[in-house]
């Protein structure tokens, strides 16, 4: 790897985004790829450490806050990646952590996610099931996610109109909030 580093940068690449694990390409599954053998956050370290005028970013595994500043003390940058698809408000976390933003709330990015659903439903003829199952995860974690991922995931199937889905699934979800808070 450190030789393969050495010669793009040579050849003028200044950034170089690092998996830290490597994949087997002969009997793992891509799916045991993606956790045999085990992240080697070291490798990357050890890079950029080797090369400090060359921009090192961490790609593989990062999932929490913790984990997120202990990279960003030893490489320029991280990719998150499977962690944003499974639960995309982390990306708000994160943004909010490192930032100082504040965290928006879920059924508002829910809601602004509207006019993206009806222009791809409209002019690509996209159904706005291929959109709502990119945002099952929204509400990961939270009281109420299985009954969530069940109105975008079930009732997008046969959705006719993004904003009465999204608005009802909002209003739903808020009223087992304020349900649970009240308990």
């Amino acid at each position: 790897l450190e030789a393969f580093i050495s010669k793009v940068a040579a050849a003028g690449c200044k950034t170089f985004i690092v998996h830290a694990r490597k994949a087997w390409l002969k009997g793992l599954s891509p799916k045991e790829n993606r956790e045999i053998p085990p992240l080697n956050y070291g490798v990357v370290t050890r890079l950029k450490q080797a090369y400090p005028h060359l921009t090192i970013i961490l790609n593989g595994g990062l999932k929490t806050l913790p984990q997120l500043d202990d990279a960003l003390t030893s490489v320029d940058g991280v990719m998150i990646g499977r962690e944003a698809y499974h639960n995309p408000y982390s990306l708000a976390e994160m943004e909010a952590h490192l930032f100082g933003t504040a965290l928006p709330d879920r059924g508002e990015i829910a809601q602004a996610m509207i006019p993206y659903i009806e222009m791809a439903h409209g002019k690509y003829g996209a159904s706005i099931h291929n959109v709502t199952r990119h945002m099952l995860g929204l509400w990961n974690g939270m009281p109420g996610a299985r009954h969530t991922r069940q109105l975008l995931g079930g009732a997008s199937l046969s959705a006719k109109d993004a904003t009465t889905l999204i608005n009802e699934t909002v209003k739903a979800i808020n009223s087992r909030e304020n349900k649970t808070l009240a308990a």
